[in-house]
């Protein structure tokens, strides 16, 4: 299970985080102001109904008389047909926003996920993400577009039928009213409870949407290890937690709709007594009576609603919270605005304005540390220049990946400064610098679909043409031009109806077909057979040429034809020269390579 932190939240309804949401309202501001007179029509027929049965009453059936009976039965009519016709439009509207909105938000928060640095995703799993973007902001779509529907209405009726009922008799509508401030405070003491439990309901169900993700990515290591078993036992710990919170939630939900419900009980009683008595002394009319006890049934509906909204206000605010935090997280790699003014962002690129990059790479008394962590590096100097080969070789931890990820700018130096043909790179733009980057991983990545739109997926302005002769130039184009659907091949999810080889290779021409002035190929060999290993070992020695280009190798043998080999111990050089030199030096290198070849003769034997 993940070990991820999130952020606590304890305050109550935080207004200023509703109003940076209202924002993504915007867009829908003709639907919201149309469906705001919607549901003021709403209430107010709603309002009208009870006051024409009144009006019956005193007028046709207690003094038995039916003249003007059929006017009345048309504006009753009427006031229906209206009616529906209403219910129809807010259903329609809100229905737009409820969609709307969610798909706003989404968008919103993939497009932060694109511009977020590489440390947000060594830290963020998957699946607190995954809950931000699908249930919370479902759950904020709903709140934001029903709940103010249900607040219109609710209002429009609280003020209409009290207006009413205090031009009908002040006295009894004070009386009927009476218990509206004990709901107030009851409702308030529990939407203080209600919130902490949901909160609670949130926070678990990231957990549970990641350990969802880790459970299916992890299935193979799982049946391997035998750890089926203790998963289970793990995920049941979790939604044994999410249950609880729940059961917490909808408890104190169920014990207060019964109280509203009891209080809005008593309000009619009070009416029906009072007001009995007003109709025994002639004070008011029967109808007024029957007016006054379909009102206090009316009046405590929108209380109940509002109360019921409010309630679920709190809880969205939890999803609320979550989502602004996803998209209002700054990544800790960014541009000045003034290199953006120049270069463009990471969506908008000036490439009239890039510089060509020549490939002299200089890190210059560079010390990184990961937050939270001991220094990788510390002033650290090395001098690359335009087409070298440089391969790192050391144990787990030596600062291999580190050296690599800084000259990429996927992490920025602590102390001390990069530079790229003789500039400070955070002069430039990320975007400027990650168009000139082929990186080819030891685990490669390809995206459901064809086997060209993969390829493709390096330059989007690629041709047939060139797709082809990336293809070609990894020794890629064989096996695929065998497949039965050559280029249109589908790779299935994660490239899983390709083999490790053959998913390396493809990304391999991903990588070059842009043509790129850096490169890295990060144990790209380590997990894949020797023959496969052999096509990509040629095509590294075409595709490399000219680049300056940094190898990471867990086998030593696919860096024999390197410009120079730098052997890493605790983010320092301990050796550094060509193959044939290190071998003669008889070094820390030397017991590597020596000890890796006999392994590798052993197995063949």
């Amino acid at each position: 299970m993940s070990a991820y932190k999130e952020k606590e939240y304890t305050k109550k309804i935080d207004f200023g985080l509703w109003k940076k949401l209202i924002k993504y309202l915007k867009p829908y501001r003709k639907q919201l102001i149309a469906l705001g007179f919607v549901m003021i029509g709403v209430a107010g027929i709603d309002v009208l109904f009870p006051y024409m049965t009144k009006y019956a009453i005193d007028n046709f059936v207690v003094p038995g008389d039916i003249t003007g009976l059929k006017k009345f039965a048309l504006i009753y009519v009427v006031l229906i047909v209206v009616q529906a016709v209403n219910v129809f439009l807010l259903i329609s509207l809100a229905g737009k926003v409820e969609t709307g909105l969610p798909y706003d938000i989404r968008k919103k928060g993939f497009k932060k996920l694109q511009e977020l640095s590489f440390s947000y995703y060594d830290k963020t799993p998957i699946g607190w993400m995954m809950a931000r973007l699908t249930s919370d902001t479902r759950r904020l779509g709903e709140i934001l577009s029903w709940g103010l529907v249900d607040s219109v209405w609710g209002v429009t009726m609280m003020i209409g039928i009290a207006a009413i009922m205090f031009y009908q008799s002040p006295k009894l509508a004070l009386i009927s009213l009476s218990v509206v401030p004990v709901l107030v405070v009851i409702s308030i003491y529990f939407q203080k409870k209600i919130l902490k439990a949901y909160r609670q309901v949130r926070k678990t169900n990231s957990q549970i949407t990641g350990s969802f993700n880790e459970g299916i990515s992890g299935a193979k290591t799982t049946k391997t290890l035998v750890r089926e078993e203790e998963n289970l036992n793990e995920f049941q710990s979790v939604t044994s937690k999410m249950r609880r919170s729940s059961v917490r939630a909808a408890v104190f939900s169920s014990l207060f709709l019964p109280i509203a419900l009891t209080l809005g009980s008593i309000g009619t009683g009070l009416a029906l007594w009072f007001g009995g008595n007003s109709v025994i002394i002639k004070t008011i009319s029967y109808g007024t009576l029957v007016l006054f006890i379909n009102y206090t049934t009316q009046f405590f509906e929108p209380v109940r609603e509002l109360a019921r909204i409010l309630a679920e206000l709190q809880a969205a605010q939890a999803s609320a919270e979550r989502v602004v935090s996803l998209i209002e997280t700054e990544p800790e790699i960014t541009d000045t605005k003034e290199v953006i003014g120049i270069y463009g962002d990471v969506f908008n690129h000036k490439r009239e304005n890039w510089p060509k990059i020549n490939g002299d790479i200089k890190f210059e008394n560079v010390t990184f540390e990961y937050k939270g962590g001991e220094k990788v590096l510390e002033n650290f100097n090395l001098e690359i220049r335009a087409g070298e080969t440089i391969a790192l070789v050391g144990e787990t931890g030596s600062g291999k990946s580190t050296i690599v990820n800084l000259a990429c700018r996927f992490y920025e130096p602590t102390e001390g400064r990069i530079l790229i043909d003789g500039v400070d790179y955070r002069e430039r733009s990320l975007g400027w610098l990650h168009a000139n980057l082929g990186y080819v991983l030891q685990s490669p990545h390809l995206f459901s679909g064809p086997i060209r739109e993969n390829i493709e997926y390096g330059s989007l302005d690629a041709n047939e043409i060139d797709i082809i002769r990336a293809a070609k130039l990894v020794n890629a184009h064989e096996f695929i031009s065998n497949l039965e659907n050559g280029y249109d091949t589908e790779v299935g999810e994660g490239g899983g109806r390709l083999s490790t080889g053959e998913k390396q290779l493809i990304s391999f021409a991903r990588a070059i077909i842009s043509d790129p002035s850096i490169f890295v190929l990060d144990e790209a060999t380590s997990s894949i057979d020797t023959e496969t290993e052999g096509k990509i070992q040629e095509a590294i020695d075409t595709v490399l040429e000219g680049r300056t280009s940094f190898i990471i190798a867990h086998r030593l043998s696919t860096i024999v034809s390197a410009d120079r080999i730098l052997v890493l111990k605790k983010g320092k050089i301990i050796e550094e020269g060509k193959h044939e030199e290190l071998l003669k030096n008889k070094g820390y290198y030397y017991r590597l390579y020596t000890n890796q070849f006999k392994e590798e003769k052993e197995k063949v034997i």
